[in-house]
């Protein structure tokens, strides 16, 4: 876990659908953290054991990723000099950059709509990658509750008004019973245990499109702490996460493993006071 978190997106308000985004300055396109090794490190042992889990490609976007490995190497060039920028010659280009960032990385291009063609992803919470390369927007969200109704043609619209000259960042969250990065497999169930036992999971999404090849990058970095850490750290951490939850519709609850779960919260807290 990281020492500092970055990232609590709870609204007072309660949860709410709803795409979330904002202006992103490039300059904070990609974050380093002090688990940049760490994390690095893990990807190296996913990419050798687990390979066909954490990559899948298309030729429709080897032209893309290969753009993508050069904004990556500029990116951490001009705002990362510290790094040393090694990667391993005849890889995928996805998987090259991949191997310089903590980031999830996604390619999606457009032909008759937007498709998945490339993507490194080590660090899912609970999907499986092989199972969505090639498919649309729509395909990729179908499991989410509410998504064909509310989101699906906003979704499609902003991808198709995205430019190079204006990128966006969102956050999404859940709560899990495992502090581990790579969780390609697992029903989303209920977390199980205590409050000590549950870990906050944040994942900040950036969106922007490649100059050249008009193709869209989808970004991916996870943080991940300790709930007991972020309630001592905020004593609102928990009644904000309970509000969250319990405003979810039955559906989204269910989705996300949330069923009973702020009931649970709501009893430890009030065994700890």
């Amino acid at each position: 876990m990281t020492t500092s978190f970055p990232y609590v997106p709870l609204d007072d308000k309660g949860w709410r659908l709803a795409m979330g985004l904002r202006p992103l300055d490039l300059a904070t396109w990609l974050e380093v953290d002090e688990r940049y090794e760490e994390e690095l490190a893990l990807k190296t042992a996913l990419l050798r054991d687990n390979y066909d889990v954490v990559v899948a490609t298309n030729p429709e976007g080897d032209d893309a990723s290969r753009e993508l490995l050069e904004e990556v190497r500029d990116f951490l060039h001009r705002y990362h000099p510290e790094i040393v920028l090694q990667v391993l010659e005849g890889e995928h280009p996805i998987v090259e950059a991949s191997r310089l960032v903590q980031e999830d990385l996604c390619v999606l291009t457009k032909s008759d709509t937007w498709r998945l063609r490339a993507a490194c992803v080590c660090f899912p919470s609970r999907w499986s990658l092989a199972t969505k390369i090639g498919t649309t927007l729509d395909d990729i969200h179908s499991p989410v509750p509410l998504y064909d109704h509310v989101l699906a043609r906003p979704t499609n619209a902003f991808f198709d008004r995205l430019t190079p000259e204006r990128s966006f960042w969102r956050l999404n969250w859940t709560l899990l019973d495992s502090p581990v990065l790579h969780q390609p497999y697992g029903a989303r169930g209920s977390p199980s245990g205590a409050l000590a036992d549950w870990f906050f999971r944040v994942e900040r999404q950036t969106l922007r499109q490649l100059p050249q090849t008009k193709s869209i990058v989808f970004t991916i970095h996870t943080y991940v702490a300790s709930a007991v850490t972020l309630r001592e750290r905020d004593e609102t951490f928990v009644p904000a996460l309970v509000n969250a939850m319990e405003s979810a519709p039955a559906s989204v609850q269910t989705y996300k493993g949330w069923t009973g779960v702020a009931q649970q919260l709501r009893d430890a807290l009030t065994r700890s006071e």
